[in-house]
């Protein structure tokens, strides 16, 4: 929208921003079902994505080996990009956080946020592997492979070519293109790469091109399916090189905003010049969009 707006000449610079409170909100939202009614007709439409995503995982035969190894994959990737500082779009944060005492009280203490503190640096794949099932009875999504609850805020600045001459400013990417689409209710997980592939086809920019693509991890199975029909299941050194939500943190308020900072940091530290980030949302809505580093 932010983009749009600058396009149609409503806007020279616009603020794009989102925010997570999860700590705030219960697991399943304040309230699970708004329209009784409606929920009588269609009780799907309020399923937990999760059931979807161990729906997707069962008719693709995405094992969960597989998303226990792409999980331990996305932490042991952050822990390494947080070992050789590469999360420099991060900005240190002051936080407060309660600290029990012995006499069974609490005490506050502010502390300054220096990094997403979901990120194991401990976690194996003999760990994951005995996490129990969260959404449906014989199923593969845990919580270890599910993108971390975590609180987050992200902010993007996007300005005219005419305003950032104006101002004597250096760009870091240009928004080339930026799609969204709809799928059914029970494939909603596999949104991300309907997504990218009409994206590419409307850029004219061939997969091989894009160096480097960050696909939300809200679930490793999704991910995964992405991969696999892209062809990119062989080629991880292009796909959510820092660690994804798995790891990071799964922030559905802020998640457009802080995957492009990610992404666009990511493609300035390689050179790379065509970069994509993608995300689904409940319902079976799917979203990417295509950068290109500026000169």
């Amino acid at each position: 929208m932010a983009t749009s707006r600058i396009m149609v000449g409503w806007a020279d610079v616009v603020i794009a921003a989102g925010v997570e409170s999860s700590s705030y909100v219960p697991l399943t939202g304040n309230k699970r079902r708004p329209h009784p009614e409606y929920a009588k007709q269609q009780p799907g439409d309020y399923a937990a994505m999760g059931i979807y995503a161990d729906q997707l995982a069962a008719r693709y035969n995405i094992s969960r080996h597989e998303q226990d190894e792409l999980a331990y994959l996305s932490h042991a990737k952050a822990v390494q990009s947080r070992q050789q500082n590469q999360f420099s779009e991060l900005i240190p944060t002051p936080a407060t956080q309660f600290v029990p005492k012995l006499d069974g009280c609490c005490t506050k203490e502010t502390m300054l946020q220096m990094h997403d503190d979901s990120i194991n640096s401990e976690i194996s794949q003999e760990t994951l592997a005995n996490l129990p099932p969260v959404f449906s009875a014989g199923g593969t999504v845990t919580s270890g492979n599910t993108g971390a609850i975590c609180d987050s805020a992200a902010a993007t600045v996007i300005m005219s070519t005419n305003k950032i001459k104006e101002l004597c400013l250096t760009p870091i990417a240009k928004l080339n293109h930026y799609v969204t689409l709809g799928s059914p209710r029970d494939e909603q997980a596999a949104a991300p790469l309907l997504a990218i592939q009409t994206l590419l086809k409307s850029a004219g920019v061939a997969l091989e091109d894009v160096g480097l693509f960050e696909i939300n991890e809200d679930f490793a199975a999704s991910v995964l399916f992405s991969m696999r029909e892209l062809g990119l299941n062989h080629d991880m050194d292009r796909v959510n090189v820092h660690g994804g939500a798995i790891a990071l943190g799964h922030s559905p308020g802020a998640s457009g905003a802080k995957l492009c900072a990610t992404l666009l940091a990511g493609m300035y530290q390689r050179g790379v010049k065509y970069g994509v980030e993608s995300v689904a949302a409940g319902g079976g809505v799917g979203a990417a969009a295509l950068f290109s580093l500026c000169d």
